[in-house]
């Protein structure tokens, strides 16, 4: 938990944190947090042969953990996600198969191999377990923060894991007495895909499912298992829900890095700037805590920053050369 200085004096806020899950090990995601869990039960349960459907972050987990354990491993991914997603997976020797469409598409497929062959899919057949693991983020801002919640959290919403499990730690706590107080939960996805949050705006319990479009790949799920789930911890917390649209989620991960040297996957930047529109609606009052988590590193997504920034010049290894161009350009 990283106390953001910087970026809160340029937000006008007075206490904002970034929960920063981009350091985690051994594969830099949130999904360091989930995939231990579901392993470890699914070996309980007798299961020799694990995989996932996943956008390229899971797959990345899996690989790992399944590495480090010694498990049999085949993943199932889209054929579009970012290369540098899976660079990692390859490494540690899984069995990798990308399929034809999107998210979804491989998901449902995923669920009637594991029927079919009896495999242990970490975010389908374990998931119950897999959600689990989301809890331990609730725990560590608790702690982090001294025994308190935060006034505001503002978490990625993409299957829908991670919002109602954070809801879950802080109940836990609060039910044994070691925290006091309420936070609000609110939630961020990309405009080009926001089942849920289009849901919470018209004031529906049910998700309709939509065909992603978005930078933001990782949070590409147009039809999130879980999104009921969310919409119910949303509204019980007091909480709200924006999406940002693909620019506004390039601007907030520079802005991020200028600020606070840390160098976010879209998904961070979708966050950070919902939550930065939340701040400007009056939702988020800047004097209160606020909490925002950041699920993955910029590097495994540098596919989406080809066409970004640009070295300011190439010069050849001479003082007086340096010196003419730096005094036209100070």
């Amino acid at each position: 938990l990283t106390k953001a200085g910087r970026l809160a004096e340029h937000l006008g806020c007075k206490d904002l944190y970034l929960k920063d899950d981009s350091v985690n090990h051994p594969t830099l995601s949130y999904k360091d947090r989930v995939v231990p869990i579901a392993l470890s039960r699914g070996a309980e349960l007798g299961y020799t042969v694990f995989s996932c459907a996943s956008t390229g972050n899971l797959a990345s987990a899996v690989a790992a953990h399944c590495a480090q354990a010694g498990f049999a491993c085949l993943l199932f991914i889209p054929y579009d996600i970012e290369s540098a997603k899976i660079t990692g997976s390859l490494l540690c020797k899984p069995r990798i198969v990308a399929l034809e469409g999107n998210y979804d598409d491989v998901n449902r497929l995923c669920a009637e191999i594991g029927d079919h062959y009896g495999w242990g899919f970490v975010n389908v057949n374990l998931r119950p377990y897999y959600t689990e693991g989301a809890k331990t983020l609730g725990y560590e801002i608790a702690e982090q923060l001294g025994w308190k919640l935060p006034d505001h959290l503002i978490l990625p919403t993409a299957g829908g894991t991670l919002l109602p499990k954070v809801s879950k730690a802080f109940r836990e706590f609060t039910d044994l007495g070691w925290v006091q107080g309420r936070c609000r939960i609110h939630s961020a996805q990309a405009e080009g895909c926001a089942p849920v949050i289009t849901a919470l705006h018209n004031g529906r319990d049910f998700i309709e499912p939509v065909k992603p479009n978005t930078i933001a790949k990782s949070i590409a799920i147009g039809n999130p298992a879980d999104g009921p789930y969310v919409l119910q911890e949303i509204r019980n917390s007091g909480g709200w829900g924006e999406s940002a649209t693909d620019p506004e989620i390039m601007e907030a991960i520079e802005l991020l890095a200028e600020m606070e040297g840390i160098f976010t996957e879209p998904a961070g930047g979708t966050t950070l700037a919902v939550a930065m529109k939340l701040i400007h609606q009056e939702r988020i009052n800047p004097n209160d805590t606020i909490v925002v988590a950041i699920t993955g590193h910029g590097y495994k997504t540098l596919d989406a920053f080809d066409s970004q920034r640009k070295v300011d010049v190439t010069l050849r290894p001479n003082l007086k050369i340096f010196r003419e161009w730096y005094e036209e350009h100070p």
